[in-house]
């Protein structure tokens, strides 16, 4: 199992939609940089301006965005993209046997740990910016 892709999709429409910024960002246009379908591109659009980060006006192609990068976190596309609900990054199995040692307990001595380890994770992402993943970009792209 993994992070749903619409994570990586989202920072990639936001960064794209920055460095396009002299362009149109249509679906179509974005899709063709993550090299999927548009009707994928449009319904994270939607959630990514659910979530304030871009506005889309209707009748009129393109996207922006809504803030600045330097005020959009990575923490913020997690959310926006519902990649998994508060507190349950990690699953743990329903309905371990009662009449075991390991049974018993297996679901109070492990979700502490997860909640800890989804707690980190939210946390290093609040400290990465769009900003920063774009500036990385454009880094590699220059020496490259």
């Amino acid at each position: 199992m993994s992070i749903s892709s619409r994570f990586s999709v989202g920072i990639h429409i936001l960064a794209l939609i920055e460095i396009n910024k002299n362009g149109t960002s249509t679906s179509e246009f974005l899709a063709g940089s993550v090299n999927t379908n548009p009707a994928v591109i449009r319904k994270i659009i939607g959630m990514l301006k659910g979530a304030g980060l871009v506005k889309v006006q209707p009748g009129i192609a393109g996207a922006e965005l809504a803030k600045n990068l330097s005020d959009i976190t990575l923490f913020d596309v997690y959310k926006a993209v519902n990649v998994v609900q508060e507190k349950e990054l990690f699953s743990v199995h329903d309905n371990p046997n009662p009449d075991c040692t390991v049974g018993r307990n297996i679901q109070a001595a492990i979700v502490p740990v997860f909640e800890a380890a989804q707690t980190a994770l939210e946390k290093s992402l609040g400290n990465v910016t769009v900003e920063d993943i774009v500036n990385d970009i454009i880094e590699k792209e220059n020496i490259s």
